[in-house]
């Protein structure tokens, strides 16, 4: 198949709360009117909070990933959830949100390897990065989070209204020991990225890419289907949780039924109350109707939603964390937020 044919498929990575998923967000308003786009979003977390951020349309196609990364422990699934979508929906354009977790090293594999080589072509690689986080040694000497910018082609400077002028020389700094230099680098404002610098990109660099670490190569996992996203949701009254622990970090994901509604103003007060190290995503059935809640260090934000399905909510921690009773406090402050069924 020729080049020009073939479907462009953009990676954004970056590090957990850097800004990912808003980012994209941005470049779905900026979509070209004749184009339809596919987004693949991967979760570390055990349930899909991320699909549930994207409003439906007929023009753009969601399917989430949750449950492992994609470069190891999904990558089986991966490779089926795109053939699927490159077969059903015909997508012009492809991004893929991997893990905040996540390594670019398996996903770039797969994607150049033979299932893919003459279907679809890798474009510009962008990495976001939120400069607060060069401020945390345990982020800023993570493997996962070094590599996922040594091997981005751009940068995406995110969150920059809430970073300083010293945190944003800092990370300028930084970027510029990468080598070679990024083809852009940009601050990103209010979330908006314009849609030019990847209608425009080129494709990623055939580099020399960093092995994957060792921890993400003991979670490689066989040929498996598990991981998809849940079909139905709890009974009335029973929230579903499932928790699991890798990569240094532990995450949490509860579900209720979509007849249970939530005090909003007790609801917030919950989520924002947890710890500015815990990354939290949900969306609630209200009394004021379906929200979206997203909160990274610290910043907490609510705006309407269009998902119906369930009510869920995602909690991710440092491992040395005292997550479990961090959750089980959550789980009581959350029951006595319920305000019965609709």
């Amino acid at each position: 198949m020729a080049a020009a044919s073939r479907v462009p498929v953009h990676i954004v990575t970056g590090f957990l709360g850097s800004g990912k998923t808003t980012l994209i967000h941005s470049l779905i308003e900026q979509k070209p009117v004749d184009e339809k786009w596919a987004i693949l979003v991967n979760e570390f977390g055990q349930i899909g909070i991320d699909q549930a951020m994207f409003d439906a349309r007929d023009d753009v196609v969601v399917k989430g990933l949750p449950g492992g990364c994609l470069c190891c422990q999904l990558a089986f699934v991966l490779q089926a959830a795109l053939v699927n979508l490159l077969a059903r929906s015909k997508p012009d354009r492809v991004i893929i949100e991997p893990s905040g977790l996540g390594h670019p090293a398996g996903l770039l594999d797969l994607l150049r390897g033979e299932a893919f080589q003459d279907v679809v072509t890798v474009q510009d690689i962008i990495a976001t990065l939120d400069p607060r986080r060069l401020d945390e040694a345990r982020v800023r000497e993570h493997d996962t989070f070094q590599d996922q910018l040594n091997m981005a082609d751009a940068i995406a400077i995110t969150m920059g209204e809430q970073a300083s002028s010293a945190q944003h020389q800092q990370a300028q700094q930084f970027i510029g020991t990468l080598w070679p230099a990024r083809k852009w680098v940009y601050t990103v404002e209010e979330g908006v990225l314009p849609v030019s610098l990847i209608l425009d990109s080129g494709q990623a660099r055939q580099q020399d890419q960093p092995a994957m670490p060792a921890e993400h190569q003991a979670l490689a996992a066989g040929p498996s289907l598990e991981g998809a996203f849940f079909d139905f949701p709890p009974p009335a009254g029973q929230p579903q949780q499932q928790t699991a622990t890798a990569l240094g970090y532990t995450s949490t994901g509860l579900r209720w039924h979509p007849t249970e509604r939530f005090d909003l103003d007790h609801l917030a007060h919950c989520v924002g109350e947890l710890p500015a190290t815990a990354r939290v995503k949900g969306v609630f059935h209200t009394a004021d109707g379906w929200k979206r809640f997203n909160r990274a260090d610290g910043a907490l934000s609510v705006v309407s939603s269009a998902w119906r399905q369930d009510s869920r909510l995602e909690v991710i921690t440092p491992e040395s964390f005292e997550h479990a009773a961090l959750i089980a406090a959550l789980l009581i402050k959350l029951h006595a937020s319920r305000v019965g069924l609709s």
